[in-house]
């Protein structure tokens, strides 16, 4: 009798333990937790935040605006020395780097929470974090944050998710909306695809006609393709280089990096339908295509001319003076070849190059585009169909055809990000039946949840060129705002666990009961998601 009362008194209090956990979505690294007594408390009158810096302004700002907006809250900024502050929230830059410019370590007591990092991106996550301690939809004030110490620090460098802005287009504020979902999940990189057969996106000062007839189609695709027909309604809209420059600055101030995607040789019917001449068949009119996928029959490609080289390096000067990340994404994938094949001019230059075929011919336009950039100093980023015919020697991988392409890569020592279309596809149905239209293809929360980035077939050494993973977002049947949320979350909880937790430390069970918290704080930010969630 007395081993099962101390059996399910252990038990009792294993649950109240886990019960007192903080429902911290990604998982840090460590993490302790205090006495409730040690709780402090965040009000009008008397809390202030301290930086020790001016670098650590964007990370004080973020918190004091969403406090603001969510709670109604104001909080002072000070600068001022004072050893003696109680009720205060302190972010201090250290002298002494850290092991990973990126970690961060928070305490929280009675008097005070203390963020700390060799970096003000450090800083910035912890902040994060700090917000996640936060009860949401909280009545009560003044607000309890849990006394907890924490050190932390991501597993992956590279932490991304991508939007497609040119099947459907989404307005400057739904973009920068997008970009704090990133920075609260600890991302750091915004891959933004500005350019595809079904729209161009940005604005290009040298090439007026790229937005002027590229950015707009005369109509779209009803229904799951085939469809059931056009709406034959014309569609489109671009950036200008001003609001780029606008999102590049408000991306910054949260730690993101942006990678532009100038789509070629394929994906270019919006180019062509622009300017025919760069095309196999100039004399043929073209049009910004109306419907999905790639056709052969269709999907005219770049010709492999000195014009059209001309042409890319006019735009991608444009694009890198205004981007300042030190990638450009060219795409690369889904080149429908036969245009080449057809092409005389495509075939001479097969000959007068000694390649192989129109393969080769794939791999010699990247390889010039990919000398432009590097003279640029910037490096470029492909799918990975840039490894057919020879990579370029510079280039980092998306392997999205799975992780082959990933694996050969990184077995020839390239950088390589994960983003294989099983597990990192959030185009396609979180459920086998979905509450709206969708791709084809079922991705569950718990399948984005287990993938693991660093494939088995790697040896330790080959293993460090796997530099991150990225979650994508193509929007073929996503046309608003609510409806990307809605796609987004929570797939983009599991992604940012499994890119920053420890791998020993992730379980989905576990996650989906964190997930609760993190879907009343969704409510409380106005973030549509599935409520089949609650379920579970």
């Amino acid at each position: 009798m007395r081993i099962l009362i101390s059996i399910i008194s252990t038990l009792l209090l294993f649950q109240v333990s886990r019960a007192q956990l903080p429902s911290l979505i990604p998982q840090p690294v460590e993490m302790t937790i205090g006495k409730a007594s040690e709780n402090f408390s965040i009000d009008n009158r008397s809390t202030q935040l301290f930086i020790s810096d001016n670098k650590l302004k964007p990370a004080a700002d973020f918190f004091i605006n969403y406090i603001k907006k969510y709670y109604n809250l104001d909080l002072s900024l000070t600068t001022a020395t004072d050893l003696n502050r109680k009720n205060v929230i302190n972010l201090t830059l250290t002298k002494v780097a850290d092991p990973n410019p990126e970690q961060y370590a928070l305490g929280v007591s009675s008097k005070s929470v203390n963020i700390r990092s060799s970096s003000a991106t450090g800083v910035f996550y912890g902040i994060q974090t700090l917000i996640q301690l936060l009860p949401p939809n909280a009545k009560a004030f003044p607000l309890q944050v849990q006394a907890v110490t924490i050190t932390d620090y991501p597993r992956f460098a590279y932490r991304g998710m991508h939007l497609d802005v040119s099947r459907h287009f989404f307005d400057l504020s739904f973009v920068k909306k997008y970009i704090d979902y990133l920075a609260i999940h600890k991302l750091n990189y915004f891959h933004w695809h500005l350019t595809d057969d079904h729209g161009w996106r940005i604005e290009i000062k040298k090439h007026p006609k790229l937005t002027q007839i590229g950015a707009w189609r005369a109509g779209t695709i009803i229904g799951l393709y085939p469809g059931n027909g056009n709406d034959g309604i014309r569609y489109g809209g671009y950036y200008t280089q001003e609001e780029v420059k606008e999102v590049i600055r408000y991306a910054a101030e949260r730690y993101i990096t942006i990678i532009p995607e100038i789509e070629m040789p394929g994906h270019s019917m919006a180019v062509l339908a622009a300017y025919p001449e760069l095309s196999t068949t100039p004399k043929l009119p073209k049009k910004v295509a109306e419907t999905w996928g790639i056709f052969n029959k269709f999907n005219n490609v770049l010709l492999p001319s000195e014009q059209t080289f001309t042409f890319l390096e006019e735009v991608l000067t444009e694009v890198m003076d205004l981007f300042p990340s030190p990638y450009i994404h060219i795409g690369g994938d889904e080149c429908s070849k036969i245009w080449w094949k057809q092409s005389a001019f495509s075939q001479q230059l097969i000959k007068e190059k000694g390649l192989k075929n129109e393969t080769g011919l794939q791999s010699y336009f990247i390889h010039r585009v990919e000398k432009f950039v590097n003279s640029k100093g910037k490096t470029i980023i492909g799918w990975d169909e840039i490894l057919d015919g020879g990579l370029a020697p510079n280039a980092i991988v998306m392997s999205w055809r799975g992780e082959k392409g990933g694996i050969a890569a990184a077995k020839q020592k390239h950088k390589v990000i994960m983003t294989p279309e099983n597990f990192m596809y959030f185009n396609h149905a979180q459920f086998l039946k979905d509450d709206s239209l969708t791709a084809a293809k079922f991705l569950p929360l718990a399948n984005v949840y287990n993938y693991e980035p660093v494939p088995a077939e790697l040896s330790s050494a080959e293993a460090k060129y796997i530099w991150g993973a990225q979650g994508n977002l193509w929007s073929e049947y996503i046309s608003n705002p609510a409806k990307a949320e809605y796609m987004l979350f929570p797939r983009l909880d599991a992604l940012s666990e499994v890119l920053w937790s420890p791998k020993a430390k992730r379980n989905f069970s576990n996650f989906q009961q964190r997930l609760k918290q993190q879907l009343r704080r969704y409510d409380q930010m106005g973030i549509k998601y599935s409520k089949r969630y609650w379920e579970n």
